[in-house]
C-alpha cells in the first residue's frame, strides 16, 4: 500500500513527488474553488495567505474522508500589486493576464495540508517571488504559440521548468515552492510519522 495520497491532479506536484522516490496514489479532490475563493473574498482582513491554505485543507479533507492514509492537499496562490489570479479560462484571458504581470514582481504563495479522516493534522505554507521581465507584445505571442494550452494549467500562465523560465528576469524562493509543493517540510513530515526512513 501506498505511503499517502495526493489530493491533486497536478503534474508538476506528481512530477516532485516521483522524482524524490514516494510512493503515493492520486485522488482528485471534488472542491469548489470559486465559492471559497468568493466567501474569502468577503473577509477584507484576513492574510492572502489563509486563502492558499483554506484551499488546500479544503482538498486534503475531501479526499481523507474515504481513506484510511493521510491525504496532501496542495494549493497555490498569485497575487500582483493586490490583485489574485486564477488560472486561465482560455488563451485570451492567458494573454490578458502576461501582459498584466510583465514587468511586475509578483507572489506565489504555495500552501500544504495533510488531512486524516477528514481533519486537518499538519500544514505549511511558503512564499515566492517572481519578477517578469518586460517582454514585446511580439515575444508574448511566439510564447502561447509555443506552449499552447498548457499555459492554461497554471495559475500563472507559466511552466518555470520549461519555456516559462524565459519570461522572468529574477526569481527569488524555493523552485518546489515555485512549482507548487514545498517538499522539504513535508518530507520532514513523513519521516516524524515513521512513513519513511529516518
Amino acid at each position: 500500500m501506498s505511503q499517502f495520497v495526493l489530493g491533486s491532479g497536478s503534474a508538476g506536484r506528481r512530477m516532485i513527488l516521483e522524482n524524490a522516490g514516494l510512493d503515493f496514489e492520486i485522488r482528485r479532490p471534488q472542491v469548489d474553488e470559486e465559492a471559497l475563493k468568493a466567501e474569502f473574498g468577503q473577509e477584507e482582513e484576513m492574510p492572502i495567505e489563509d486563502l492558499a491554505l483554506a484551499l488546500a485543507r479544503a482538498k486534503a479533507e475531501a479526499v481523507s474522508k474515504n481513506e484510511n492514509r493521510p491525504v496532501l492537499g496542495a494549493d497555490q496562490i498569485l497575487v500582483c500589486e493586490g490583485r489574485v489570479f486564477s488560472k486561465p479560462a482560455d488563451l485570451e484571458e492567458a494573454r490578458r493576464n502576461l501582459r498584466y504581470l510583465r514587468g511586475r514582481t509578483h507572489r506565489l504563495i504555495s500552501a500544504l495540508a495533510v488531512a486524516e479522516r477528514g481533519g486537518t493534522v499538519w500544514t505549511c505554507v511558503d512564499e515566492a517571488r517572481m519578477t517578469m521581465r518586460n517582454f514585446s507584445d511580439a515575444f508574448l505571442e511566439r510564447y502561447l504559440r509555443m506552449v499552447g494550452e498548457n499555459v492554461l494549467r497554471s495559475v500563472g500562465c507559466y511552466q518555470i521548468e520549461g519555456p516559462g523560465i524565459q519570461l522572468f528576469e529574477n526569481v527569488d524562493g524555493d523552485w518546489f515552492t515555485i512549482i507548487g509543493l514545498p517538499i522539504l517540510p513535508f518530507l520532514d513530515w513523513l519521516r516524524e510519522r515513521g512513513l519513511l526512513p529516518e
